[in-house]
């Protein structure tokens, strides 16, 4: 195992920095030759789209080791910069790996490639198209994440956004039709401020790389920091937009309810683009060597991050959706990450990042499980039901209780009756989605906010803002909780069983591996919390970022044989 490692790691230093294109490349392939497909080849679509799933995911998570391994310190550790055109920063296109983005990326892998798998159970017969949008949203993904200047950052999110667009009308229905129209209107809205907002920054910085645009900005005369502040709170709003942000998360519960389940977990990775790409802009642009312009605007990004953690708690009490549950339960991560990010320490940001993780999987898992609860209650029936063979044979229904033992009035067993296996997959699921939303031990969910609070307390000051995120920490927990325990026992005590949960092995084993993904975050949460703290401590002291950009070097022009270049 040390030589596979070792051959591995001698491998990534090969194909560095050309690895960090690799994730916009492959679904970008993929998605081209899907599209030469009719559709009546449904199935090589599938394999198509389970195959770029899973290659994306191995060469996300060797992007993650090989950033991870030159530090395992609280340092840098190494950053991988690629110069698309061969131009150098701050005038070319750059792709920029760190321990941050190439995080995010190994979580859009995991994400995508449990949706891709569940998927094929049913959902991608709903209508056409749907496994090369799905690629496309994955390459506008993780172009976002890898991306380093503003422009590229817009036109990734423009590809994301034109996918989803057509992912969220996947299956018909006047409910989709009526979100969607909401969910188009309220994005372009946002890709017009984000226009302006890079505008703005660009006539007065005259760059629009985010590395330079911090050293810019520590140089700027007092007369122009004013432009470049409210440039940057144009950019806010939009970024607002996409993570879900109080008042402007309107359209997020009804869009993520009514797109089909795959979609759904998917559709969880957006709102932490947006939180990441606030994160990412706010320690570059106003980290604290920034003069006037450090910490700008982080008394804002609590105050809207509370209120948004407010709605999301009230909304998730006040429903009784299972679709809605899981639409709330985003605007509480999404709350909960804006404020801590808003607070602006880095052992809160560590204890946020690995929230992040765990909420990202337990909300994609959720999503899920809702899908097959809500078929399992109204009879098999759906929104577009598509019946298909393939059921999980270690999910199957033959348990039968014991017969002349232990009988009640209706002469059924008191004891010794079996669970059906498919009732107790879906409970024992609930329950695990229940424990991670709401961040009750012993799961990773309540580790997170451990970590969180912990940062917080052990602070030299604890402002007024500090305590009110704890307090409404700790609430929105019980309130998840209270919530999800009336929601089960709604779906899994007060009716009768009636027909049996008819679940195929497609549908169980992606919920299955976000919940053991969930379990894994629990079980090495030190060394995740150590790579979290590292790349907290990295944000809030952004040099290393900004000298790996600035010091990335071309390649020299092939001589030709025999003569000169």
């Amino acid at each position: 195992m040390t030589e596979l490692l070792h051959l591995l790691d001698r491998f990534l230093d090969f194909s560095m920095p050309h690895l960090v294109a690799v994730p916009i490349l492959v679904p970008m392939l993929t998605a081209a030759l899907m599209l030469l497909l009719d559709e009546k080849r449904r199935r090589i679509k599938s394999a198509l789209s389970v195959a770029s799933g899973l290659f994306g995911l191995l060469v996300a998570l060797a992007l993650l080791r090989w950033v991870h391994a030159a530090d395992t310190g609280n340092g840098p550790g190494s950053i991988g910069v690629y110069l698309a055109g061969n131009w150098r920063a701050p005038f070319g296109i750059v792709l920029v790996a760190d321990r941050l983005s190439s995080m995010m990326v190994a979580l859009t892998g995991v994400v995508a490639f449990a949706a891709s798998i569940y998927s094929t159970s049913r959902w991608d017969r709903a209508g056409v198209h749907f496994h090369p949008l799905l690629q496309l949203q994955l390459m506008g993904l993780n172009g976002a994440f890898l991306t380093g200047d503003l422009f590229n950052l817009f036109v990734f999110f423009e590809v994301m956004l034109a996918a989803s667009y057509g992912l969220l009308l996947h299956g018909s229905g006047r409910l989709r039709v009526s979100a969607g129209l909401h969910y188009v209107a309220i994005n372009l809205a946002a890709s017009s401020l984000f226009l302006i907002g890079a505008a703005l920054l660009y006539g007065v910085t005259g760059t629009l790389n985010m590395a330079d645009l911090g050293v810019r900005i520590a140089q700027l005369d007092a007369s122009d920091r004013g432009l470049v502040h409210a440039a940057a709170a144009i950019l806010a709003t939009a970024f607002f937009a996409k993570a879900g942000a109080w008042p402007l998360n309107f359209w997020l519960v009804p869009a993520y309810s009514a797109a089909v389940s795959p979609v759904s977990a998917v559709f969880a990775l957006l709102t932490k683009l947006g939180l990441y790409t606030v994160l990412r802009l706010w320690t570059l642009l106003f980290a604290p060597d920034t003069g006037a312009s450090a910490q700008f605007g982080h008394d804002v990004l609590v105050a809207i991050g509370l209120a948004t953690l407010c709605v999301g708690a009230l909304g998730i009490v006040g429903t009784q959706r299972l679709s809605n549950l899981a639409g709330f339960s985003v605007l509480v991560s999404a709350g909960t990450l804006l404020a801590a990010v808003g607070l602006g320490q880095p052992a809160i940001w560590a204890g946020a990042l690995y929230y992040l993780l765990s909420s990202t999987l337990a909300i994609s898992a959720f999503f899920l499980l809702i899908d097959m609860i809500e078929r399992w209650r109204n009879a098999g029936a759906s929104i577009a039901p598509h019946e298909a063979a393939g059921n999980a044979p270690f999910l199957s229904e033959d348990l039968t209780a014991s017969n002349d033992v232990n009988l009640d009035d209706e002469q059924q067993a008191l004891y010794g009756r079996a669970i059906p296996a498919g009732v107790a997959f879906l409970g024992l699921g609930f329950i695990g989605c229940t424990l991670l939303l709401a961040g009750l031990p012993p799961l990773s969910g309540f580790v997170g906010k451990f970590a969180m609070l912990s940062g917080l307390l052990d602070a030299p000051v604890v402002s007024r803002s500090s305590w009110l995120f704890l307090g409404l920490l700790l609430a929105s927990g019980f309130m998840t909780l209270v919530a999800l325990s009336r929601t089960g026992i709604r779906h899994f005590w007060t009716q009768p069983l009636g027909a049996m949960p008819n679940l195929r092995a497609m549908e169980v084993l992606p919920v299955a591996a976000l919940l053991a993904a969930s379990v894994a975050l629990t079980l090495e949460a030190g060394t995740v919390m150590q790579h979290a703290s590292a790349t907290a401590e990295g944000l809030f002291a952004p040099q290393a970022y900004r000298d790996a950009v600035a010091g990335a070097r071309q390649v020299p022009n092939p001589t030709p044989k025999g003569g000169t270049p």
